[in-house]
């Protein structure tokens, strides 16, 4: 019997297909690759093969060996170049460099295929600026992005519009309960980001006619599941029914909070003992419990994070899919379950006091900047701007999400 690391040394991973089917005209319009271990052995399943590398330090070479074994079934059939592979990555593998025996396939890929990469929601949360580096690089090779298995966890909601995915990929609990009221949440956030954005919606685990239904109703337009055709070697021959569409790549706006907010609403002058209110109540927004909260602050220094700030932003955190604090002097984890990020003393954020709170359906912001007073720190004056715009909270705190951990990613991103 082989063990976890002659598996990974060999490279002993295979490829499977399960096609991704337009539900109104029943063309293919491409496939997702999954990975299978040796057969018959203890490795054969992906769960057991990541565990396995995982227990020896090797699940990002594993990541990489997996899309490398797909890339290498793709090109060597011969595809139509019209057609979609859908392949799982895990963001963190991003920050290890393909093995070299494996870049020549990445680099084929890169050039030749027409790939969407799929990533979960919980890697966000995990290491955001990393996965937002992973889905720029992939934009950069003009690839998709798949946010795979929303509504499998409540958290995924409020991560949707940070990811942009330009495909969605519903879980495939929720044909199975199409009355929970859970399911109705879902359902009615993934119709608002494919309204304002034009994503694709995914239903997974489509087995029946019912499930089919029941996948229309939700309103997805493309399919997958065993209805359709079961996970095994490519078809050959494959040829694209139509084209997945893909997104326009959105652009890094490397302003702060406050710059891209002030640009667009009216600023206005304030001490810091008026705003409290404001920054106070954002943070019962964030903590209400009435739908998943990201919630993002910049404190300038961390004696302005005090302990009873701490204790605050860990509850919230408790229940919150993303809570971070950024000042200079807070260190990466500032309070249990929250983010923190030190800031250097020529950081535009040095400046700026902001509390940006993304919730699947609302958001708002209050963004505003130091005016440089000596004197008493309630008195302190600040220019603020307070907004509910949904999109232009989003904005803001996409941007502010390159701070939590920069120090790889205009690497990553391909940017100078």
């Amino acid at each position: 019997m082989q063990n976890i690391g002659e598996v990974l040394d060999a490279r002993a991973v295979t490829s499977v297909f399960q096609p991704l089917v337009d539900i109104a005209s029943g063309g293919v319009l491409g496939y997702e690759a999954l990975s299978r271990g040796p057969a018959a052995g203890p490795w054969e399943s992906p769960a057991a093969l990541f565990a396995g590398a995982r227990a020896v330090g090797r699940a990002n070479e594993l990541d990489w060996i997996c899309r490398a074994r797909a890339y290498r079934s793709i090109l060597a059939a011969d595809a139509d170049p019209d057609l979609t592979w859908f392949v799982n990555m895990e963001p963190a593998a991003s920050r290890d460099d393909c093995p070299d025996d494996l870049a020549p396939l990445a680099a084929a890929a890169a050039d030749r295929l027409r790939v969407v990469t799929e990533m979960t929601e919980r890697a966000i949360a995990d290491d955001p600026s990393g996965l937002l580096a992973a889905t720029a690089a992939c934009r950069s090779s003009g690839w998709g992005v798949a946010l795979d298995d929303v509504g499998a966890d409540p958290m995924s909601l409020a991560l949707m519009p940070f990811v942009q995915p330009d495909v969605v990929k519903l879980d495939m609990g929720l044909l199975r309960a199409p009355g929970d009221p859970h399911t109705a949440r879902v359902v009615a956030a993934v119709a608002a980001y494919a309204e304002a954005s034009g994503a694709v919606v995914l239903a997974e685990g489509i087995e029946t006619a019912e499930h089919l239904a029941v996948a229309r109703a939700m309103g997805a337009t493309v399919g997958q599941g065993w209805y359709f055709g079961r996970p095994g070697p490519l078809p050959a021959g494959a040829r694209a029914g139509s084209r997945l569409p893909f997104l326009p790549a959105p652009k890094r706006d490397r302003r702060t909070p406050y710059q891209i907010i002030a640009d667009r609403r009216p600023a206005h002058a304030a001490t810091k003992a008026q705003l409290m209110p404001m920054s106070r109540h954002l943070e019962a927004f964030a903590a209400d419990g009435r739908e998943p909260c990201v919630l993002l602050a910049c404190f300038q220094e961390a004696r302005h994070f005090t302990p009873a700030t701490a204790r605050r932003f860990a509850r919230i955190a408790g229940r919150a899919p993303l809570v971070a604090a950024l000042g200079a002097g807070l260190d990466a984890e500032p309070a249990p379950g929250v983010r923190g990020a030190g800031l250097d003393d020529n950081d535009a954020l040095r400046g700026e006091w902001n509390v940006l709170a993304v919730g699947p359906h609302r958001a708002a912001a209050l963004v505003a900047r130091d005016l440089g007073d000596t004197g008493p720190d309630p008195e302190r004056r600040f220019e603020f701007a307070l907004t509910h715009d949904r999109a232009l909270v989003l904005e803001a705190a996409r941007a502010l999400l390159a701070w939590l951990s920069p120090a790889r990613l205009p690497a990553l991103l391909g940017q100078q």
